[in-house]
């Protein structure tokens, strides 16, 4: 794959051969996103957990502490008290089975994060093939089956990310932008660091973790120390 002038330039920063501490990569990081936008800046952790196994599944959320920097829209499936309860919490659209058809026949997804009372999931599975691979389908152990609506929908307001193993058995995450401090960019490490720390599934021995690697959306990796976490 060839890269542009940009990205090489940007790959010269780095030393290929070293992992960095997370304060380094941080600082790094930000030298290294010279696209035109504000670049989103992520993280990919490869685990050693075998994915087609229950017991190794990994899937989660936490709130991030500077946020994330994008404005999140939110779809809330509730009814009566808890359909008004979403609303005042601040969700972008709150319905039931009449928002089926718009999803299913005119394609509708102008939302990025999908919230849900545990008795709506029977009316939320019909669109399992539509917000299935889109990684859409609300949660209990994302945070985003509940009853309570409206802390769902403050958390994600607020920069709650979801993580989760996929098929390689690796997690990617999205920490902030590239026009967050070293700080506001540490501390959203720290807090998805922790949370997938205390996610370690008990049936896997060893070191847990096998790479991380940092990244703007244009950027090069940047590899981190795995066994600190």
């Amino acid at each position: 794959m060839k890269h542009g002038k940009k990205y090489v330039e940007a790959a010269k920063l780095i030393d290929k051969s070293k992992l960095y501490e997370a304060e380094e990569a941080v600082a790094l990081v930000k030298k290294t996103a010279t696209a035109k936008f504000d670049e989103s800046v992520e993280l990919n952790i490869r685990t050693s957990c075998d994915s087609r196994h229950a017991d190794q599944q990994i899937r989660g959320s936490v709130v991030l502490p500077a946020g994330t920097g994008k404005k999140i829209r939110v779809l809330v499936f509730a009814r009566g008290a808890k359909a008004d309860e979403a609303l005042a919490a601040g969700a972008d659209y709150v319905g039931a089975e009449e928002l089926l058809p718009k999803i299913q026949k005119e394609g509708w997804l102008d939302f990025d994060v999908v919230v849900a009372t545990p008795d709506m999931m029977s009316v939320v599975g019909r669109l399992g093939k539509v917000l299935g691979p889109k990684g859409l389908m609300p949660n209990p152990k994302a945070g985003t089956v509940t009853m309570d609506v409206t802390k769902a929908v403050n958390d994600i307001k607020a920069g709650q990310v979801e993580y989760r193993l996929d098929k390689a058995n690796i997690i990617h995450v999205t920490i902030g932008k590239a026009s967050f401090t070293e700080e506001q960019l540490m501390s959203n490490f720290n807090a998805l660091m922790g949370a997938i720390a205390k996610a370690k599934p008990s049936t896997v021995k060893g070191q847990y973790l096998k790479s991380i690697s940092m990244a703007t959306t244009m950027g090069p990796g940047i590899k981190i120390v795995a066994n600190r976490y």
